[in-house]
């Protein structure tokens, strides 16, 4: 009988331990889905390179953020309006799914036409590139959480260690087409997630690799914020021929 007990207590002990661990990742989790949930909200990107430098670099690969610094309205119909400052122009990115239409010189384009190859220089494709499966902060919030190791709560915020495969995730993309890219090195970093009334709120990461490519080697460190806002409240213009062409 006290081994039974005994055994007993420390399988409820071990349990709980599970759950301590586990707590931090689900409640992000849970806070990230909260946020698409809302079915509306803003978010402003803001990225900084060690040094001071202001990150002006593509977005991540398979939809991730990376460098770069732009503002987005989520709607409750799935469109995502993207803009960025470049110099004295704006660019203008509507997504939706795996869909999407960018704004050039010659009026809204889908993704798919902007990245036709006709033989001349296509400014156009790079930025697509950057945009294609573009994710929102909620489902990016998602993915870093599932790979973060040791996800601990502090108040309101929750920080970690970002796994290899996650800091690859959201690394800019580099060379063109989405082929293969720069090897990549001594990759490391953390992210915060910021939660208030149970949403997630804020978004925060730090990265430092190598990249060798052509037997160069370049260090990055980066910092890269998401900051949600109006959630319930945004009121999303998407153009009608944006809308057209995403479909």
């Amino acid at each position: 009988m006290l081994r039974r007990i005994l055994f007993g207590t420390l399988a409820v002990l071990a349990g709980s331990a599970v759950v301590a661990n586990a707590a931090p990742k689900d409640e992000v989790t849970d806070a990230a889905k909260k946020l698409a949930d809302a079915q509306n909200y803003s978010f402003k990107q803001s990225a900084q390179m060690a040094g001071g430098q202001g990150g002006g670099g593509g977005g991540g690969r398979r939809g991730g953020f990376g460098g770069g610094n732009l503002e987005g309205k989520i709607d409750k119909e799935g469109y995502t309006v993207i803009t960025q400052q470049m110099g004295d122009n704006a660019l203008e990115v509507v997504v939706k799914g795996d869909k999407g239409a960018i704004k050039t010189q010659d009026g809204w384009q889908s993704f798919a036409e902007a990245t036709e190859d006709n033989g001349q220089q296509n400014f156009a494709r790079f930025f697509v590139m950057r945009f294609q499966n573009f994710k929102g902060p909620a489902k990016m919030a998602e993915e870093l959480a599932d790979k973060t190791k040791d996800l601990k709560k502090d108040g309101d915020v929750y920080s970690g260690d970002l796994t290899e495969d996650a800091i690859k995730a959201i690394m800019p993309r580099f060379g063109r087409g989405g082929g293969q890219g720069p090897d990549v090195s001594n990759a490391k970093g953390t992210v915060k997630f910021t939660v208030k009334d149970g949403t997630l709120s804020k978004i925060e990461y730090h990265t430092q690799y190598t990249i060798s490519f052509n037997g160069n080697d370049r260090d990055v460190d980066s910092t890269t914020t998401v900051e949600i806002s109006n959630v319930g409240s945004t009121k999303v213009d998407v153009p009608e021929e944006a809308k057209k062409k995403v479909g």
